[in-house]
């Protein structure tokens, strides 16, 4: 076990007043939830899902006080698994870790061996946090569009929510791949950023407006939705024959406003993709994918890096809709 009796992190509580509140603390070992590998982060990053969590959204921190963090990488300080070693570089995304557990927004972290990856051949570990739930993410989105037939000579393909995380790294994905996509988004002073992250073209929300049609126009082979809502209804309706959406975000709504016309007169597929929970068999394939064929260029163009202290105000600011591309966080020393 770490000879450390106590972690530094940022710890989101409620005030005598009921108000919740996140700030820098000391806690000690003791308090780390149940496992059987204890990680030194190093890094973690910042998703939709920390922000609301930093901010005690009761939908993602369940229990106060809490630390957000869905991602981690750092170094195996103690193991009770033969599969990893002390010393040993890992990677940890999704799971429980910073919702229903303390997270990586911490010195340390105390997980399950089974949640754990080895850090991935072909990957630093400041570049897996680049990526983090954010690009595994993309990654199974552009993998659910593949399996479901639709190819670069399909017809374009609609990233919504382009400037965030998940979308811009699928943008950059399916650029890669030879994609012709069109970014959509709220922010058009981004219009050049996106391009030059791989966008063919960039288009407004009127792009995909509320409509009470039960179908619109057939335009689009596919879609990556970050946002929900109207806005995924509305993709839904402008898919091709035998088109897919993938569906990986709630931040303009849970609700699906939609008939079931696209997909018995169309035949289109409408891909959840859950990352948290993704069988560590496909985990695995991912971040191979990642690390190899799909390895991105540019990571450093589209990210800052801060210290711990700062990622409650990177929260508050990805909250108020003002973050763009990736936020790494740096926790520990190596």
């Amino acid at each position: 076990m770490t000879t450390a009796t106590e972690f530094s992190c940022q710890l989101v509580e409620r005030s005598e007043d009921g108000t919740v509140q996140i700030g820098p603390q000391q806690r000690p070992i003791k308090e780390l939830p149940a496992g059987n590998v204890v990680i030194r982060v190093l890094a973690s990053s910042l998703n939709y899902k920390d922000a609301l969590a930093a901010s005690g959204h009761p939908g993602i921190a369940r229990n106060l006080p809490h630390v957000p963090g869905i991602d981690a990488w750092g170094i195996v300080e103690h193991s009770d698994d033969e599969q990893f070693s002390v010393g040993q570089q890992v990677l940890m995304t999704g799971h429980e870790l910073g919702v229903e557990r303390w997270g990586g927004w911490s010195e340390f972290i105390r997980v399950p061996a089974d949640w754990v990856l080895p850090l991935p051949d072909g990957l630093t570990g400041r570049e897996c946090m680049q990526l983090g739930t954010a690009g595994f993410t993309a990654a199974q989105c552009v993998l659910a569009l593949q399996h479901h037939g639709v190819t670069p000579e399909s017809g374009p393909v609609v990233v919504t929510g382009a400037t965030g995380g998940v979308g811009t790294l699928s943008i950059m994905l399916l650029h890669k791949l030879g994609f012709h996509v069109i970014a959509v988004t709220g922010k058009a002073d981004q219009t050049d950023w996106l391009k030059a992250r791989g966008a063919s073209e960039v288009q407004d929300r009127t792009l995909l407006k509320k409509s009470e049609r039960p179908l619109l126009s057939a335009q689009f082979a596919g879609g990556i939705d970050t946002v929900g809502g109207e806005f995924l209804a509305s993709l839904i309706k402008q898919i091709q024959q035998r088109g897919c959406v993938a569906s990986c975000g709630v931040a303009g709504g849970h609700e699906l406003p939609l008939t079931v016309y696209p997909f018995i007169l169309r035949g289109v597929t409408l891909a959840g993709i859950d990352s948290a929970w993704c069988p560590m068999p496909q985990r695995k394939e991912v971040w191979r994918l990642l690390a190899n064929e799909w390895k991105l260029s540019g990571l450093d163009e589209i990210t800052q890096e801060i210290p711990l202290a700062e990622a409650p105000h990177a929260a508050q600011e990805m909250l108020a809709g003002r973050a763009t591309g990736r936020t790494v966080i740096r926790v520990s020393e190596e």
